[in-house]
């Protein structure tokens, strides 16, 4: 028997929950169909705060943000179809026939419109053109996040990181606080990948080195990485020769790009530009296929996952108009286009040391990243600060320049074998000195009890009066 829905929506991630949601609202019957055990795609293992600052107007971490994606869902008729995987899809009459395996045999789904909210996938060594062996140790920066935050398994002890992706900066500062030494970010561009905020609170925070115009040319080891060369490079990215250091470490974490997933929109004979490698799509996110639509990194590699829900409701709406034989409002949902410009570090980076009374920093308080320049206090002058956007960069400067404070997210052990280690985060935060005796404390903590997302851990931590909280759920 083939079960009929008016929208197909394919991912759980943020992208899939919001584009699910929204054709349910605008009266679609849908399904949505995800191969993991468990809703929220990429956002479970991202344990670090920063997102929803525009969706939500707080700061929540990646399984925070999940969980209110995945309540909304669950107050709507959407019905989800877990560990299942679309391998097939034909055209017939107007709809859609998929074909899915999942754990209970191989169905088959009728579907009036699609939604392709499939993520991407990380660029990988192969990719990078590195010399040598491939030997293990050499892991892109999303393996090592799962390994750490949701495996509770350390993928290094002293490493080198690849790339100034986003993931990666966040890497050098998780696998720092759980005591691994990262001995340099390499990025063969002259500015760096991710965002200003993870440069400044993610490298420059724990004094990890960025080196910008240099690259990894060549593994070193057999069975076990032993050590990396690296090279500086030239305008067009090629080593320059007598430039080779070579760095001992037992691990190279790679964060250099992310692909867009989209091998079922090939199947459907959906063609992709060639540079993005996504499908081309109208303002509505409808691919050159009528009834397919795409969003969310699928279809645009975005920084922040507010940015991608804001896709996928565009996309879901519009489904859910295709399928019900209506025509699409031309008003769309608005994602984060004030920071469009903004979003990364898009200079050489700025020398943070203080000289001549200054000191330069990067405002963390939201994705714009704000380069802050402040005048040191003397006997005649007080406190100047120069390049905020708003009146936040200021309070930002003052409290860093006085007692800096900072959110920590971070896991602690169980003793549930399917859930190893539970994401928590200090409901609040807490001066930066106090940071790693929050680590240490944390360390000896170990979850036995079944806990919901929001309940407290620790009441006190490194007696700042601050609590940790769960930031997800053992199921």
């Amino acid at each position: 028997m083939t079960d009929k829905f008016d929208v197909a929506v394919i991912g759980g991630g943020p992208a899939g929950l919001a584009a699910a949601v929204a054709a349910s609202k605008h009266g679609a019957s849908v399904l949505l169909i995800e191969r993991e055990t468990r809703l929220g795609g990429i956002l479970k293992q991202c344990i670090h705060d920063g997102f929803g600052v525009i969706r939500y107007g707080e700061k929540l971490t990646g399984p925070q943000y999940a969980f209110k994606e995945i309540q909304a869902l669950k107050k709507t008729s959407v019905k989800s179809m877990l560990q299942a995987f679309v391998t097939n899809i034909e055209r017939k009459g107007g709809r859609f026939l998929l074909t899915i395996v999942s754990s209970d045999g191989i169905s088959e789904i009728d579907a009036g419109s699609l939604v392709l909210a499939t993520g991407c996938r990380e660029r990988t060594a192969k990719q990078a053109a590195i010399f040598g062996t491939r030997p293990s140790g050499v892991l892109t920066a999303g393996s090592a996040q799962y390994y750490t935050n949701i495996m509770g398994m350390m993928p290094a002890r002293r490493c080198v990181i690849l790339g100034s992706g986003d993931i990666g900066l966040i890497m050098a500062r998780r696998l720092t606080l759980e005591g691994a030494e990262v001995l340099g970010v390499y990025e063969a561009k002259n500015s760096p990948g991710g965002l200003a905020r993870n440069i400044e609170q993610c490298l420059n925070d724990f004094d990890i080195p960025l080196h910008l115009e240099h690259t990894v040319t060549r593994l070193i080891g057999a069975d076990r990485l032993k050590a990396v060369e690296v090279c500086k490079v030239d305008r067009n990215m090629a080593p320059i020769p007598g430039t080779d250091k070579i760095i001992e470490c037992d691990a190279l974490i790679l964060s250099i790009g992310l692909i867009p997933e989209n091998e079922l929109a090939q199947m459907l004979g959906i063609p992709l530009d060639p540079q993005t490698r996504a499908p081309v799509c109208d303002s509505n996110n409808m691919t050159t296929v009528d009834g397919v639509f795409s969003c969310g990194n699928a279809l645009k590699i975005s920084d922040l996952a507010d940015d991608v829900s804001a896709s996928g409701e565009l996309a879901g709406r519009s489904a859910a108009y295709f399928a019900l034989g209506k025509s699409c409002p031309e008003d769309k949902p608005l994602g984060s286009a004030s920071y469009a410009d903004s979003h990364t570090a898009s200079r050489a980076a700025p020398n943070f040391s203080d000289t001549a009374g200054r000191k330069t920093m990067y405002c963390i308080i939201c994705p714009t990243g704000c380069l802050l320049e402040v005048s040191m206090p003397t006997v005649q002058s007080s406190l100047e600060i120069e390049g905020n956007k708003c009146k936040k960069g200021i309070d930002f400067a003052i409290k860093e320049m006085t007692n800096p404070t900072r959110t920590l997210t971070t896991t602690v052990r169980t003793t549930f074998p399917g859930t190893p280690v539970l994401p928590v985060r200090t409901d609040g935060e807490i001066p930066k000195n106090k940071i790693m005796q929050a680590m240490q404390e944390l360390s000896h903590v170990v979850v036995s009890t079944k806990l919901n997302c929001g309940d407290t851990i620790i009441h006190n931590i490194a007696e700042t009066g601050v609590r940790v909280i769960s930031t997800s759920y053992i199921p």
